[in-house]
């Protein structure tokens, strides 16, 4: 099982092996179950092995069983045993709801009339609004199913001068992206520009997400090393917690006019 034995992965941080367990379900038999129920390709007698010797670990770790990353191996085993016994899949009831021309025209102005606000209205934003944008960040594109992001959210009134050295006004809510570096430990081949572009889609999402909720957002950059240290501080982070990145939302009081993009002849660098 890559080269780490059972006793190691019995041993090691829960955070690591579970990212290490979705890792290799991923890479050693989601990838290749699909293949075959797609394109009519073989699974080896053997191909279930290191995913159920994992599941056996996570069980004996006594890790809980209704776990999404434990009922999601579940599932790709049962798919993968039924290839293996020559048994029809079904996943009609996995298949996308593909949007109408309307939710096509909503999807757009999300899109585009997404704005950077920096400005807000003292109207409070619900948990479960905030929630909302979380979970949008969760289902952002992750590489290899790591699944790194972590989250501080700072109502601005409650921790005042936490965020000295902003270049916009305090924003009601701070989302701040952080990432578990212990998860890339399950796969060493990771670039490490990868984990930027995990935190970014992440980011992407939130702040499309809070135009969707009626909400105004902009993405912002840690100005200065004194306003991580400060973050680091008062909440006690332990070391392989980073942090990257935030979004401040909340109810706009402006009505910024878009900036222009460059137009399609002047970027696409070749088109065969």
């Amino acid at each position: 099982m890559a080269n780490i034995t059972r006793q190691e992965y019995l041993t090691m941080d829960e955070a690591e092996f579970r990212a290490r367990f979705r890792e290799r379900v991923h890479h050693t038999l989601e990838i290749q179950t699909y293949s075959a129920l797609y394109y009519g390709k073989k699974l080896s007698a053997r191909q279930t092995d290191t995913v159920k010797e994992l599941i056996g670990i996570w069980q004996e770790r006594g890790l809980p069983t209704d776990a999404a990353d434990y009922s999601w191996g579940q599932q790709v085993l049962q798919f993968a045993e039924q290839v293996q016994a020559g048994s029809a899949v079904n996943l009609d009831e996995f298949a996308p709801h593909w949007p109408t021309a309307q939710e096509i025209k909503s999807f757009e102005n999300i899109l585009y009339e997404r704005r950077s606000v920096r400005h807000w209205t003292d109207r409070e934003v619900p948990d479960e609004v905030i929630d909302k944008l979380l979970q949008a960040g969760l289902w952002a594109a992750h590489s290899c199913n790591l699944q790194s992001v972590r989250y501080l959210v700072i109502r601005e009134k409650n921790e005042p001068g936490l965020f000295k050295g902003s270049d916009i006004p305090g924003g009601p809510i701070h989302i701040v992206l952080l990432q578990d570096e212990r998860v890339y430990r399950a796969n060493a081949l990771m670039p490490v520009k990868n984990r930027l572009l995990d935190c970014g889609a992440a980011a992407q999402n939130i702040v499309l997400a809070a135009h969707a909720y009626g909400l105004g957002g902009v993405w912002l950059t840690f100005n200065t090393e004194d306003m991580i240290k400060r973050l680091n501080k008062r909440f006690e982070l332990p070391e392989y917690i980073k942090v990257v990145t935030y979004v401040d939302v909340g109810y706009p009081d402006q009505n910024p006019a878009p900036p222009k993009r460059l137009g399609l002849p002047e970027v696409v660098y070749a088109r065969i």
